[in-house]
């Protein structure tokens, strides 16, 4: 770990934060607030993101260990939250709505990968 890399990471980091902060609050603002449609969008947004990252990565371009860690783990380590999915669970369990968390979990989850898959089927398609 050097002082470059933690500078790149930081700088990913206030992005995606950032990001995350405007989609949420624009999720909430369009779709309501009685479910977490922003964590979700974020979660497949950012899957989707890495997948594209992944195959662009390993078909095209090289980017340098400082750039890989600031998009991967600055950017979409801050855009993507997995314990703000977790919250977004709880809350809705202790509010009785155990039927809208546990649809929050399989969509989340089967849709997060599916983004991932297709961010990388997209890439291969366009780079081979």
């Amino acid at each position: 770990m050097n002082l470059t890399t933690i500078l790149y990471v930081a700088a990913g980091g206030a992005i995606g934060a950032v990001g995350r902060y405007g989609v949420v609050s624009l999720a909430g603002a369009v779709l309501g607030h009685g479910f977490p449609y922003g964590t979700l969008i974020v979660n497949v947004v950012g899957s989707f993101v890495l997948g594209v990252l992944i195959e662009v990565s390993a078909l095209a371009w090289s980017p340098s260990p400082e750039v890989r860690a600031m998009i991967v783990i600055g950017v979409l380590g801050a855009f993507t939250t997995f314990s703000t999915f977790s919250l977004d669970v709880v809350t809705l369990m202790t509010r009785g709505e155990t039927a809208h968390a546990m649809v929050y979990v399989a969509v989340s989850v089967v849709v997060s990968i599916a983004a991932l898959w297709a961010g990388m089927t997209v890439m291969r398609a366009v780079l081979t």
